[in-house]
């Protein structure tokens, strides 16, 4: 839900009205009696939520119902993912709507609040290593115990942006070792902070950061010899995240068939970029998939 009961008593102290839909902060652990207890008025579904509204708040885009219900002076603020889906923001100028793409805010220091993508990137991160966690038939930690020693687990990110960062130091506390490969420059230094290996590749492209701190597209060839060198790394992984997003672009390919194939029986790749296709060839986005005794998972 976009908006929690504190936000709705601000609001109401402000003299605005708030409307929501019914139910719509169920799932956030927000019930509609907190709402109306703030002062919300509850509305039976989105329809009636919207109508005649000034601004309406939501976290995903408008379905194009939402879109046509809204008036031509509405402000809409929402994730938009206005670079890999445009023509859903030119649908809203269209139509005289003022929308504000929460992805689009300037990663600066006033707006750290706002930054959704950091903070959705760092659930994602950690959220990937415990699906991992649970799906590998092997447990994370060394463990010394009277009826013998257990390896720890060995995990290798790929992408050590805020979600590839979140996942190393989650799975280094669950005991893993761990290693990480980025193509920015600056990534080796935050990747051996928390305590991981940072994996150096005969290719690397130098420093390939853009001035927003995402990772600059590479060029195919690039990604195909960087695809052999790192299916060795993944071979004696039993747990490989990716994680390489380059917004506006399908999600690069980083880890092919033969990069899978190479790995054993019982391991995981969790691909955190399968809402853009996936860096991995076997990845099918919103589902779990085993090839070669590989379980791949794409969630959305």
């Amino acid at each position: 839900v976009a908006l929690t009961p504190d936000g709705v008593k601000t609001l109401v102290r402000g003299e605005h009205e708030v409307r929501l839909q019914a139910g719509a902060g169920h799932e956030s652990g927000f019930e509609d009696a907190a709402y109306g207890g703030a002062g919300a008025k509850i509305a039976p579904d989105a329809n009636a939520a919207m109508r005649g509204a000034d601004v309406v708040l939501k976290v995903q885009a408008p379905t194009p119902a939402e879109r046509e219900a809204l008036s031509g002076r509405a402000v809409w603020v929402s994730l938009l993912r206005p670079l890999d889906a445009p023509e859903d923001v030119k649908a809203l100028a269209e139509r005289g709507v003022t929308a504000f793409s929460l992805e689009m805010v300037p990663r600066i220091t006033r707006a750290q609040s706002m930054d959704v993508l950091s903070s959705q990137a760092t659930v994602a991160g950690y959220r990937a290593v415990l699906l991992a966690a649970d799906r590998l038939p092997k447990m994370f930690p060394m463990l010394v115990t009277a009826a013998g020693t257990i390896s720890p687990a060995r995990v290798f990110v790929i992408g050590a942006g805020v979600a590839g960062l979140q996942a190393i130091a989650t799975a280094k506390r669950l005991g893993a070792v761990v290693e990480a490969y980025d193509t920015r420059a600056a990534a080796a230094e935050q990747v051996e902070s928390l305590g991981a290996r940072f994996e150096q590749l005969e290719n690397d492209a130098g420093d390939a950061e853009e001035a927003g701190g995402f990772a600059r597209e590479q060029t195919e060839e690039f990604f195909a010899e960087q695809r052999q060198l790192m299916a060795d790394t993944a071979a004696n992984s039993d747990v490989v995240i990716t994680t390489a997003l380059v917004p506006g672009r399908a999600a690069p390919l980083l880890l092919d068939e033969a990069g899978v194939k190479g790995m054993a029986p019982g391991s995981i790749v969790i691909d955190l970029a399968a809402p853009n296709g996936g860096n991995c060839a076997c990845t099918t986005p919103g589902q779990d998939t085993e090839v070669h005794g590989v379980t791949i998972l794409g969630p959305l």
